[in-house]
């Protein structure tokens, strides 16, 4: 059995509770009228307990999938149980034939709404068992007492009729509005299974790419330091009883390596911390960054940006400034230049970074055998945001960087 309908159970105790006022009111107004009273009192007696049946939380945990099943039968059997033994007392008190009878629109307007919660809970195959089944004892029981005198059988059969034709349409275009609320209830669920996902995986995706952000600031740092300080090291090992005084030397040039690749792993750990994008924005965050290496490495700077380059993804500023950072790195480490260049700015639809640098310059395919750790990491920034990434070198002749990539303005 499925589980119940989202709030079907508290529709089911509105309704009750409203008819059970709406029966109370008529009782009231029946006092003088014995017949009808009767009738009134014993559907308030019957609406009470299932209003308290509906609102005990222990009989639903204990029932489990059987609580709105008996329910619903409830609803169903007390109109057509009271019904007929409101006309069997007044067989009872000497009331003959059709006088007998109760009005039918009242126990038709009670059977109502429960067979709307079954087609809402069920579907519309059992539904129509169950209004048939219902209208199949309610005939039976006045069978028997048109038999011992009582109504007429035929209006009983033109009013279990006029049910039918009533309650089955409407089953079916409430059971269709059901299933067409189901089907997008499963889709709305696949669509947040398929998005629960998807955040996983970007998830996953962002500390990846954080981790290779880290590989690539901390590489050119403790990387570099670590690996001439060995050499150093080795070197001191072989000239420690050979030659004092160049071993000593080669102590004090270790130790400078050190202070100064601890120095760079601060400024690179800082740098990680920091949010120079966010403080600055793109301009004047390049700007500093190149103003800051050029007097570093004591550069001759040669700086070209706008004032402002209006709105921008935040991934390609990040890309922007971190491949800039990423260049201007490697020519205040490895190109023993004297001039540094870089320009920002427009180029028809696009968005181009230039560093540019007169140093020694190196052999673009050496580097890529070697798999030279600053390119790579650029390259792969310059892919993640659809950008593309020019690297011009050669011996002797200086580095060109020149990253573009489509900005719509």
């Amino acid at each position: 059995m499925k589980h119940m309908e989202p709030g079907l159970l508290q529709v089911f105790r509105l309704y009750v509770g409203t008819w059970l006022a709406v029966m109370l009111l008529a009782l009231c107004g029946a006092l003088s009228d014995n017949k009808e009273a009767i009738n009134f009192l014993l559907m308030v007696i019957a609406s009470t307990l299932l209003m308290g049946y509906l609102g005990w939380p222990l009989l639903r945990r204990k029932l489990g999938r059987y609580f709105l099943p008996i329910g619903l039968f409830w609803a169903t059997a007390s109109p057509i149980l009271i019904e007929a033994l409101t006309v069997f007392v007044r067989m009872l008190e000497g009331t003959k034939g059709d006088a007998a009878l109760t009005e039918p629109g009242l126990t038709t307007l009670w059977l109502f709404v429960p067979m709307i919660f079954f087609s809402v809970q069920y579907g519309f195959r059992w539904t129509v068992v169950y209004v048939v089944g219902a209208t199949f004892v309610e005939l039976a029981l006045y069978l028997a007492m048109a038999i011992l005198g009582g109504p007429d059988f035929g209006i009983m059969i033109e009013q279990a009729l006029f049910r039918l034709i009533i309650f089955i349409p409407f089953a079916y275009l409430v059971s269709k509005l059901m299933n067409g609320q189901r089907e997008e209830r499963r889709a709305l669920a696949l669509s947040n299974a398929r998005l629960a996902h998807y955040a996983t995986t970007l998830e996953q995706l962002s500390v990846s790419r954080e981790r290779n952000r880290m590989a690539r600031e901390l590489h050119d740092t403790l990387a570099h330091t670590l690996s001439a300080v060995a050499v150093q090291l080795e070197a001191l090992d072989v000239l420690w009883d050979a030659d004092p005084i160049k071993a000593r030397e080669t102590l004090t040039l270790s130790k400078d390596l050190t202070r100064n690749g601890l120095t760079e792993a601060r400024r690179a750990l800082k740098a990680l911390r920091a949010s120079p994008l966010e403080d600055l924005g793109l301009v004047l965050a390049v700007r500093h960054l190149a103003q800051m290496n050029a007097e570093r490495a004591g550069l001759q700077l040669s700086l070209q940006t706008p004032e402002t380059l209006g709105e921008l993804h935040p991934t390609i500023q990040q890309t922007i400034y971190r491949i800039a950072e990423e260049a201007m790195n490697n020519v205040v480490r490895h190109a023993n230049a004297t001039a540094l260049g870089v320009m920002l700015g427009y180029d028809g639809g696009l968005l181009k970074l230039l560093v540019m640098d007169n140093g020694e310059g190196f052999d673009l395919g050496k580097a890529s055998e070697n798999g030279h750790y600053g390119l790579v990491g650029m390259q792969e920034r310059a892919a993640l945001c659809g950008g593309q990434l020019n690297v011009q070198s050669q011996p002797g002749q200086g580095t060109r960087v020149e990253f573009s990539v489509g900005v719509n303005r």
